[in-house]
């Protein structure tokens, strides 16, 4: 019972990371219907920035919001240069440009911060959480971001003229346009909101898997089976399903023979597939319904 107790703890833990990944694919998918395979790679960066300016002697929290306010203005940006003149193009052609995105990012993090595997601090150091040797004040604190995370996203969407304007852009973009909405920078504004919480991402698991270029390749696809598992149109079911995938993934790694961390990615995979067979639209998602 104790091992099925840290188990459930742990993967509680390790899936409020796929949560804030999970928030930052919905964001996107929300914006420009898409699903953006360089989300990971944009997280890494952000977190390769908060540990520059660590390394220049700016304190955490600092480099925390330094690096939030540059994640977001490097997702505008994104969308302004690259995906805005492709958004009457084809599917095939944003996937072209989001492995484009990927192989870019990847690349110039490597050729500037070198492949080297690097320490990043934690803001809430690895001690054992109340006294507890089941969870740290590490996973703790991931734990707590996630839900604060999700609970402004909420008061956003609600009760805010900009968030309420973003919901009306995402699902009637038409009839937003009609009433005067800018729709074409409220999806960057989505953009830009995703980068962030993707950087709080990367800043939160790079002290568990140190910081490379590489570091955020099995978060992302475990981001993409968190979404898909809570619905790609519900943040809420982002979240949910981000701390679903992480029990999952340590209780088959536990206890399913064979299995160990070198079969936990094809897990998710098979999730992912899983899901879609079952319940297309996810957990909590929401069927769409188009007039024809």
């Amino acid at each position: 019972m104790e091992l099925f107790t840290n188990q459930i703890l742990a993967g509680i833990a390790t899936g409020a990371i796929y949560a804030c990944m999970a928030l930052a694919v919905v964001m996107i998918y929300q914006a420009i219907d898409q699903l953006n395979f360089a989300q990971g790679e944009m997280a890494m960066v952000s977190t390769f920035i908060a540990w520059q300016l660590m390394q220049w002697g700016v304190p955490y929290w600092g480099a925390f919001v330094l690096t939030l306010v540059a994640s977001f203005a490097g997702g505008v940006a994104i969308e302004r240069a690259l995906f805005k003149p492709l958004a009457n193009a084809p599917v095939l052609t944003h996937v072209a440009g989001f492995i484009a995105l990927f192989a870019i990012l990847n690349s110039v993090a490597g050729l500037t911060f070198d492949f080297t595997i690097k320490q990043f601090p934690s803001p809430f150091g690895s001690s054992p959480f109340l006294g507890s040797r089941l969870i740290s004040t590490h996973q703790a604190g991931m734990i707590g971001v996630t839900l604060g995370l999700l609970l402004l996203l909420y008061f956003f969407f609600q009760f805010t003229r900009v968030g309420l304007a973003m919901r009306a852009a995402a699902s009637m973009p038409e009839s937003a346009r009609l009433v005067g909405i800018n729709t074409s920078w409220m999806v960057a504004l989505g953009w830009g909101m995703a980068s962030a919480i993707g950087a709080i991402a990367g800043m939160l698991i790079a002290p568990v898997v140190f910081l490379e270029p590489n570091m955020m390749g099995g978060v992302l696809i475990y981001g993409f089976a968190a979404a898909v598992l809570g619905g790609l149109s519900s943040p809420f079911g982002a979240v949910v399903g981000g701390f679903l995938v992480g029990i999952f993934e340590n209780l088959a790694g536990t206890y399913i023979p064979g299995v160990g961390n070198e079969l936990k990615l094809p897990i998710a995979l098979a999730l992912i597939v899983t899901v879609l067979v079952v319940r297309p639209n996810g957990l909590f998602g929401r069927a769409v319904v188009k007039r024809v």
